[in-house]
């Protein structure tokens, strides 16, 4: 069942994992999935130790990510006009073994994340749309607009 968060329209979703002495196998999404809105593509992002990738806002596509290795901090910042969350921050670390989760990052949202476990992490997001540069905007890490300090 997926919890919000302080920030409209994000959602986190505790994800299944089936482990025995042989490894495990980590859910990610279903088509069935109740935050689920369509397939456009999926990747996988690599984060060295330390690293900070921020921020990005996407105006249409919505992302869905969880970290199956290491653990990573995302930080997501609200300046959506009219939303009633404008203007909040939220801090949610992912990552095996401690929380395996989906986290739903909506259109609009500022977001960046940075890897916080002492190995490398993955992120795999499933958007639900193929990448369109003319619909993603970016700004520095550090950003007076934002308020958070990598």
């Amino acid at each position: 069942m997926a919890k919000r968060t302080k920030i409209e329209g994000v959602t986190i979703t505790p994800l299944q994992q089936i482990v025995d002495d042989r490894g495990a196998v980590l859910h990610m999404l279903r088509n069935d999935s109740e935050d689920f809105t369509g397939f456009g593509e999926c990747y996988f992002s690599e984060i060295f130790t330390g690293a900070v990738k921020a921020w990005k806002l996407h105006e249409k596509q919505t992302q869905l990510l969880s970290v199956p290795v290491g653990k990573v901090r995302f930080v997501l910042y609200d300046d959506r006009a009219g939303s009633p969350s404008k203007g909040e921050a939220e801090i949610v670390e992912l990552g095996r073994p401690d929380d395996y989760s989906r986290i739903r990052i909506p259109p609009g949202i500022w977001y960046g994340f940075t890897c916080i476990s002492d190995t490398n992490a993955l992120i795999v997001n499933c958007a639900d749309l193929p990448f369109d540069q003319s619909e993603r905007r970016s700004r520095p890490p550090k950003d007076p607009e934002i308020p958070y300090e990598w």
